[in-house]
């Protein structure tokens, strides 16, 4: 076995080059490669995979909601874009510019995408008539390109894939209804589903969207201690459709103005997933979003039977994910392939499995060992896997909870920041002063400011004045 692990490449040290272990990971458990076109990624069948089931519980959930799918042209026209200057502005460095048309330049250039609240502006000012018209609840999945200087797979790259909700409101209220709740439909999400424990909170000014009222977000706390903000959720008020001439007539036959919301996650989640959960023989994935829940790796599979018994209790396992691993490598190679893949439960099954009716049961996240009958097989596995999943999610907020840290003056928020990576929760007076006294200083931005609001003390960490808000402060990706 030993001699065997030794045929997988071995990883870096996550406690050496958290960085290197990250682009191993990534690599080695083949969720993508490097792109031809630099900081563009392509995204392999396993990391496409566990997208789709993102895609696929996500869509479920907007459902519910009553959101509709639909679809918006990549290129924006310059003239359209420049309708919202704030959002131009926001976005103006990462922006991509198509000149040309074939051989002929443009009368007009264009952008590609880097966000579609201009799209969705301009079809909503001709779409939207009456108050019988509202709500519009939309989303479309799609890639966005924002030309990023620094790019990391799945965290930051110049092309990525996204979904981004849009909607339009008869009232200030409404709008902020939907805000809160799509907020509540990403956290509910990342906890149940990713089993990843996330902080829900506001945005500060200087953090917010370009062009929205309010910004509203979950952040997520790597293995690493910094911070992933991990889905965002805006409420634009009537400020775009007192741009794009977005109005409708109410009851009263008065025009007014829509409100406007948006909010989006991106397939950086996959790369928070790798973060949160991995470990040092590679990925960890969560039972509900992992491609394979169970692998079946026979052992001396040449034996007569054993095979026909591997297939046999994959049969019985076709309520899961499942597969079998019979091509010709070594069981101890399968077994360290199986771990890199994060494939949550192993069974084992050799001749004198067969003879006992049973079955070895081998857990990923632990590396734990439970023998089981073949007769009940499917319902152990089915409890190991919701076990699992559970218990991945109480490591990690474990893990959060036991490296966020409070600071009350400003000389302990900076030991704490340099010494103590995590989150630190502390006062602050509302001023952006401090706010970018304290990026400056440590490196640490704010990532939110969280409806569960703690009075730590009565005064601002950095500036000593009256307090106003509890934030999370934090270095982030």
């Amino acid at each position: 076995m030993a001699k065997d692990k030794k045929l997988v490449e071995a990883i870096t040290s996550m406690d050496v080059d958290f960085a290197q272990w990250y682009t191993d990971v990534v690599k080695k458990a083949e969720l993508c490669d490097y792109a031809s076109v630099k900081g563009c990624m392509v995204i392999k069948p396993d990391g496409y995979a566990i997208w789709e089931n993102i895609q696929h519980e996500l869509d479920r959930r907007f459902k519910e909601t009553g959101v509709q799918n639909v679809y918006m042209p990549m290129f924006i026209p310059e003239s359209l874009l420049q309708k919202e200057k704030d959002h131009v502005e926001g976005f103006a460095p990462e922006v991509a510019w198509v000149t040309h048309g074939g051989l002929e330049p443009l009368q007009e250039r264009m952008c590609v995408r880097p966000t579609s609240e201009t799209l969705f502006c301009d079809f909503y000012a001709k779409d939207i008539h009456s108050y019988r018209d509202l709500p519009k609840l939309y989303n479309q999945w799609c890639s966005v390109v924002r030309w990023e200087k620094t790019t990391r797979p799945f965290l930051r790259s110049r092309e990525f894939l996204w979904q981004e909700g849009h909607t339009a409101h008869a009232t200030a209220e409404e709008a902020e209804e939907r805000t809160i709740q799509m907020l509540n439909l990403y956290a509910d999400f990342c906890e149940e589903v990713l089993a990843m424990p996330v902080i829900r909170g506001q945005k500060t000014d200087k953090e917010k969207f370009a062009g929205a009222e309010a910004t509203y977000t979950i952040e997520a706390l790597m293995h690493d201690g910094k911070a992933l903000q991990s889905g965002t959720s805006h409420n634009f008020g009537d400020g775009f459709a007192k741009a794009f001439d977005i109005q409708y007539a109410a009851k009263d036959n008065s025009l007014q103005y829509v409100h406007q919301t948006s909010w989006g996650m991106t397939t950086r989640l996959i790369g928070a997933i790798i973060m949160v959960h991995g470990d040092n023989n590679g990925l960890v994935l969560p039972p509900r979003i992992a491609p394979t829940q169970v692998v079946i790796v026979p052992i001396q599979q040449k034996r007569e039977g054993v095979l026909d018994k591997a297939f046999e209790i994959r049969d019985v396992l076709s309520n899961f994910k499942v597969k079998v691993d019979d091509s010709d490598k070594s069981p101890g190679w399968k077994f360290s392939e199986s771990e890199m893949r994060g494939i949550p439960v192993r069974v084992e099954i050799g001749p004198k499995d067969i003879e006992n009716n049973q079955a070895v049961l081998v857990r990923r996240d632990t590396h734990e060992k439970l023998t089981v009958s073949l007769d009940n097989i499917a319902e152990e596995v089915g409890k190991l896997l919701d076990t699992i999943q559970k218990d991945m999610l109480e490591r990690a907020r474990a893990h959060r909870d036991a490296h966020t840290y409070v600071a009350t003056d400003f000389d302990e928020f900076v030991k704490t920041i340099n010494e103590k990576p995590g989150f630190v929760k502390a006062m602050w007076c509302g001023c952006q002063e401090c706010e970018d006294k304290i990026k400056e200083v440590t490196a640490a931005t704010s990532r939110c400011m969280p409806f569960a609001q703690e009075q730590l003390s009565d005064k601002c960490v950095c500036c000593g004045k009256p307090a106003k808000k509890m934030v999370y402060w934090g270095r982030a990706y």
